[in-house]
């Protein structure tokens, strides 16, 4: 597989969000094979642990040949090193996700200038949303199916019923 059509998508995806999967599906269609990356962050306390996370994930994505689901405690510029891949894939939803990701961008370009970030916008409907939304309308028993995939949904119900 020639290395140029591989890309990275990483998040902590607490949970994987429609928004998440819209741009993994806008990935897929460009790339041959995009490493969705369930990632460590350090500064997240989850709702779901990172077993959880990954198999959500994985079962959210399974009609999609070219998506491959994998943990990693590494820095994603070495990830991408490591698989073979040169683009780095992230959701810009407004300008305020765009700051963040562009310094995490520059970081990245600065530790392996052949790894390029590629933003990605989410169709309008899923702008709103991201994980830390859906995880507040669960806490105060709000139905977030129409945010998450079924098998999310579900999950997330029993989290939050006892």
């Amino acid at each position: 597989m020639d290395k140029k059509n591989i890309a990275i998508y990483p998040g902590t995806f607490d949970p994987i969000t429609n928004g998440h999967i819209d741009v993994i599906e806008r990935a897929a269609a460009i790339f041959s094979k995009v490493y969705v990356v369930v990632a460590i962050n350090s500064k997240k306390a989850t709702l779901f642990d990172e077993d959880e996370r990954e198999e959500l994930a994985k079962q959210s994505l399974s009609y999609l040949p070219n998506v491959e689901v994998v943990r990693s405690h590494i820095l994603t510029v070495e990830f991408a090193r490591k698989v073979g891949a040169t683009s780095i894939i992230r959701g810009i939803r407004a300008i305020s996700d765009f700051e963040f990701e562009f310094q995490i961008a520059l970081m990245n370009r600065k530790l392996d200038p052949e790894i390029h970030t590629l933003f990605l916008l989410p169709n309008e409907k899923y702008t709103y949303l991201n994980s830390s939304i859906v995880r507040e309308l669960a806490r105060y028993g709000r139905d977030v199916s129409e945010f998450v995939p079924n098998i999310v949904s579900e999950k997330i119900k029993l989290k939050f019923k006892g």
